[in-house]
């Protein structure tokens, strides 16, 4: 089965640890319900410093692209901030549908795991 590529996009907390953990959870989530996750927060804070002000455009710059590349935009986690506004502009720009990832567990039909909601 072909997987249509899913942006992964949160209002990630700032602590690394917590925000590495929810976007293995977030992505596991997606690819459960038959996506293929594109998250650039699990991999670019491995390969650029975010306090080289080069760096930091550079990552931005390559998630843009990610998420021109993909089908849709998932948007995770019960918060939206300004950083989850200018994705979902992005994806409105480029028409790439939005949505979030309680919405495609509910179509889906498989809820969320725990119950607490994404």
């Amino acid at each position: 089965m072909k997987r249509p590529l899913a942006y992964i996009t949160a209002a990630w907390c700032g602590i690394p640890e917590v925000d590495t953990d929810l976007a293995v959870e977030f992505c596991r989530a997606a690819y459960e319900a038959g996506l293929a996750p594109i998250c650039p927060k699990l991999y670019l804070p491995l390969i650029l410093n975010d306090s080289v002000p080069e760096e930091h455009k550079d990552g931005i710059d390559m998630g843009r692209d990610m998420l021109k590349r993909s089908r849709m935009l998932l948007v995770c986690g019960g918060t939206v901030d300004e950083d989850v506004k200018n994705d979902i502009a992005v994806a409105a720009r480029y028409g790439i549908a939005a949505t979030t990832l309680e919405g495609i567990m509910n179509v889906k039909g498989q809820g969320s795991p725990d119950g607490a909601g994404y």
